[in-house]
């Protein structure tokens, strides 16, 4: 039986389709970003995940979202330069999204359904991270305030 989320897509910042199909087999990081907000600094220690983890199974999938507070108003081209050449991400990152309200990207729809938050269902800021098994499943849910590097111990189990 196909996983549903292996049947989501979404875009990369160029506007191409990028299906999570590319991604089974894998262990996905996904965490909706911003490059104005307090937790930018996330950007980096997601960044150190992938690249000590990438040759093992992780891949790290950013979704950029203007939705707090108006925290990532760049466009795509230049919210991507300004990742790599402020941050150094390599990662792939999306095209902006929504993820909350009737616009909500459907990954971040089946996200948010699979994995509930504490008190919601909504995601309450930037750098809410799930991680996603092999099979499609999402195992764990974070809130913003943990660390990348708090994550590490989760990431060497399920690779």
């Amino acid at each position: 039986m196909d996983k549903e989320f292996y049947k989501l897509t979404t875009k990369t910042p160029s506007g191409q389709i990028l299906p999570m199909e590319n991604f089974r087999g894998k262990l996905l990081l996904i965490a909706n970003t911003a490059t104005k907000c307090g937790l930018t600094p996330q950007l980096r220690g997601l960044e150190n995940l992938y690249t000590s983890y990438k040759n093992q199974g992780l891949e790290v999938l950013g979704f950029p979202c203007n939705q707090f507070a108006w925290q990532e108003p760049l466009s795509n081209t230049n919210m991507e330069e300004v990742c790599f050449n402020s941050h150094r991400v390599t990662f792939q990152l999306t095209e902006k999204v929504h993820v909350n309200g009737p616009k909500t990207d459907p990954i971040f729809q089946f996200l948010k359904r699979s994995k509930k938050g504490l008190l919601m269902n909504r995601i309450s800021w930037n750098f809410t991270k799930f991680l996603v098994n092999g099979q499609g499943d999402v195992i764990k849910r974070y809130s913003p305030k943990v660390l990348p590097k708090t994550i590490e111990n989760d990431i060497q189990l399920l690779l």
